[in-house]
């Protein structure tokens, strides 16, 4: 190559390296432009709010959470929009009733894997259940809430927030969600429920998931999120057979890992499948190569659904500790920790006749809901609507109360670390990255929060 064939490429490099810097500068001032605009919408909101409490007083009997949820005005006009703008639910704090411009409508963020329905489904009324644990998993429910009475107004259901008493297995642990927090999870239209942990605890917080099942009603569908989820779409326009449960197949092959000399994916597998009675072969997934893992059933526990929330959280549990207690050759050289919970899930729903999810469900794990995991990772590797949402949110008064004393919310959030140091990080492949790659990296930076 000559010195000017060098010159012509160094340019050229540092032309494209230019233009993608200021796309990158464009796409943030319009993020950012639009969350002031919603700011100065919540403002008005706020301030019409209190003229109009001064010049109509409450009368008892009068409140928001009092009230049936009805349809907010204008949702017609809304749906043909393609917009769905944000309603007050049972349960939620008292908002002025006035509509809100079409630029700060609920942030619905783009399909990725799959393309988001225009029209509702006939998907029934189904609860919803998520863990609410200490300060942590405390804000993040809140969040959780905050994003699904955003994004999907129209969800009909029971939201639960599932606190564990600090009894039994919990003993000596502070498990109680912090009166901040509190307040935000019943102002987004939340229930919290505690329940006492008979069998997990401290010694496997993930059996939490698991034990809660037993709060919610028998016979109703539900959905189970990890606490670190958005909902990011209208959950109830998706096509859900809740007959057939299913999970999240945003995960990766960490079960089990074979020894060297066996026995392979398919004997250890399959020792499970005998073990308690069901059909391995109608299990696999043939068009993946024997030994390779994802031939076999595996999914990631951060949503999963069923018909009936006892029969499924009984066969859950029980199997659960039958595995924990007597893992059985197969699994002697296997941890069983942290997979517990995801070594059994495919076993209780292939014996309940469901499945990996089809395209229809392609949503949960793209436009619908995003398990984002902690605020590092989101600003490392989630699409620039995750992070327009996260912010928004963070932006609401009943958010912004407890995340000033969060130090990831302070530091990638309010003081802007998450858009000048993370996301640069990573350029805009940052979800093509290995999670450990992306844990590595941002823990050399000192931009790593749990």
């Amino acid at each position: 190559m000559t010195s000017n064939d060098k010159d012509k490429d160094d340019k050229k490099a540092k032309g494209d390296a230019a233009a993608r810097a200021a796309e990158r500068a464009a796409r943030q001032a319009a993020n950012k432009a639009e969350r002031e605009a919603r700011r100065a919408a919540r403002q008005a909101e706020r301030t019409a709010h209190r003229a109009q409490s001064e010049q109509a007083p409450e009368k008892p009997g009068d409140r928001t959470q009092d009230k049936p949820r009805g349809k907010a005005t204008g949702k017609a006009a809304a749906k043909a929009s393609g917009k769905l703008p944000a309603q007050p639910v049972a349960g939620a704090a008292p908002k002025a009733a006035t509509s809100l411009p079409s630029s700060v409508a609920p942030l619905l963020v783009s399909p990725e894997s799959a393309a988001e329905p225009v029209a509702k489904s006939g998907t029934p009324p189904f609860n919803i259940l998520v863990i609410g644990q200490g300060r942590r998993l405390g804000s993040e429910a809140a969040l959780f809430a905050a994003s699904l009475r955003r994004n999907a107004p129209d969800w009909r259901g029971r939201l639960i927030v599932a606190e564990p008493k600090p009894e039994g297995p919990w003993a000596g642990t502070d498990t109680q969600i912090p009166t901040l927090q509190r307040a935000a999870i019943a102002a987004f239209g939340a229930e919290i429920l505690p329940f006492t942990a008979q069998h997990f605890g401290a010694g496997y917080p993930y059996g939490n998931k698991i034990e809660a099942l037993s709060l919610l009603p028998a016979g109703e569908p539900f959905m189970f999120f990890d606490s670190d989820t958005l909902i990011t779409g209208p959950l109830d326009r998706m096509e859900i057979d809740f007959s057939r449960p299913s999970a999240s197949m945003r995960r990766t092959g960490t079960w089990p890992e074979p020894p060297l000399y066996g026995p392979g994916y398919g004997d250890i597998w399959k020792s499970l499948y005998d073990r308690f009675g069901l059909d391995y072969e109608s299990s696999l997934d043939k068009s993946q190569p024997d030994e390779y893992w994802e031939r076999y059933l595996y999914f990631n526990a951060g949503w999963f659904f069923g018909n009936d929330p006892q029969e499924f959280g009984r066969r859950f549990l029980d199997w659960s500790l039958a595995i924990r207690n007597e893992p059985g050759d197969a699994l002697a050289c296997q941890s069983l920790d942290p997979w517990l919970d995801q070594i059994t899930l495919p076993l209780v729903i292939h014996s309940l006749g469901g499945g990996r999810p089809g395209p229809e469900l392609a949503g949960l794990d793209g436009w619908a809901s995003c398990h984002y995991r902690n605020l590092s990772l989101l600003y490392a590797r989630e699409s620039d609507e995750v992070v327009a949402l996260i912010e928004d949110l963070a932006a609401d008064y009943r958010i912004s109360t407890f995340f000033a004393e969060d130090e990831a919310a302070k530091q990638l959030i309010i003081e802007g670390k998450g858009r000048s140091s993370v996301r640069p990080l990573f350029g805009d492949n940052g979800s093509e990255w290995p999670e450990k790659k992306i844990r590595q990296t941002l823990r050399r930076a000192d931009l790593w929060f749990r």
